[in-house]
């Protein structure tokens, strides 16, 4: 069976664009591929963390993930700390990693930004730990966002560089998954931005652990426009609010964004706003409150997050074994 790895890191405020554009996508593939599903706090770390909060979040992640419907039986779920050898292939991909290629790398220049020559290694060097995550497990494919998929393509660069190196069919390169138009989930208070849990205003996104109040509110509360909705996509691409709301809808109802136009075409936004809140209670409502539930037991989710680490302890050690042994490291 061909193997999914992919993860979230935890940095707090999981929200809807993290259900609709990874978690849900994940649940759906977990019977069909070989999952390993991570969260990874080590590229967390490349930007400053309180270690209680980090803590706290790396178990609402793992709360998420299961409240979401990844069956932990099912999936391997753990946090990338521990498993140490994430760390050892990273720098052992990481020498024969050119520079000219984490050169390319937009989301650094992003991240970065003006304070480039003050930004750590660890966020230069991110993509090459990223590779090590998926290699280490021999990952076929790796569902990601589109901000995610050159990281992918480094990844599928630098396993082709270590089986040229030493003339082997080592690694598999692995190939990006990227899914529907929905993915892209926009801020309620600006449709040209992406939803963001760095952004300052807890109004911009629907918190996974929002409860039917609040999600209420947030929705009544986002930014529209005067015009009732078009019957047409078209009409929609110089409607950014509105379009992102037809999206959302569409997304959370399993139609396509043209059956979900044409299901409340001319309505007003207080009409829609109605139905998108019900239909947003309904999905995150439930999602959120088997969260709290999860929460509540952390003794529960440190058991889950021991027994997938031991499980994908048995993949990756082996596998980093005989990445030393090809390299000519000498172990005991």
């Amino acid at each position: 069976m061909n193997r999914i790895f992919s993860g979230i890191q935890p940095t707090g405020n999981l929200h809807l664009g993290n259900y609709l554009g990874a978690i849900r996508n994940w649940v759906a593939l977990q019977h069909d591929y070989d999952c390993i599903f991570c969260i990874v706090d080590l590229h967390a770390l490349t930007q400053p963390q309180n270690p209680d909060e980090l803590r706290q979040a790396t178990r609402e992640v793992t709360a998420a993930y299961i409240a979401a419907g990844i069956d932990p039986e099912c999936c391997i779920i753990f946090n990338q700390s521990t498993i140490s050898a994430h760390a050892e292939l990273a720098w052992l991909l990481g020498c024969l990693t050119p520079l000219g290629w984490l050169n390319r790398m937009t989301q650094f220049k992003e991240k970065a930004g003006k304070q480039r020559e003050n930004a750590g290694l660890g966020l230069y060097a991110y993509p090459v730990l990223m590779a090590a995550d998926i290699l280490l497990y021999k990952a076929t494919h790796v569902p990601v966002g589109e901000d995610q998929k050159q990281h992918v393509e480094l990844a599928r660069d630098i396993a082709g560089a270590f089986n040229r190196r030493y003339e082997r069919d080592f690694f598999p390169l692995p190939e990006p998954q990227i899914f529907g138009e929905a993915t892209r989930v926009m801020s309620l208070r600006d449709g040209t931005k992406k939803m963001s849990k760095s952004d300052t205003s807890d109004y911009s996104r629907i918190n996974m652990t929002d409860d039917a109040d609040t999600i209420a509110l947030k929705i009544r509360r986002a930014k529209t426009d005067p015009e009732p909705l078009p019957d047409m996509l078209s009409a929609l691409e110089q409607r950014p609010e509105a379009d992102n709301l037809v999206s959302i809808y569409a997304a959370l109802s399993d139609m396509s964004r043209e059956a979900a136009l044409a299901r409340f075409a001319g309505a007003n936004f207080s009409t829609f706003k109605e139905a998108l809140s019900g239909l947003s209670v309904d999905v995150l409502g439930r999602i959120g409150g088997e969260m709290r539930r999860l929460m509540a037991d952390p003794g529960h989710i440190d058991r889950v997050l021991r027994q997938g680490a031991e499980r994908a302890a048995a993949i990756a050690i082996p596998v980093l074994h005989e990445v030393q042994d090809i390299t000519g490291l000498l172990r005991p």
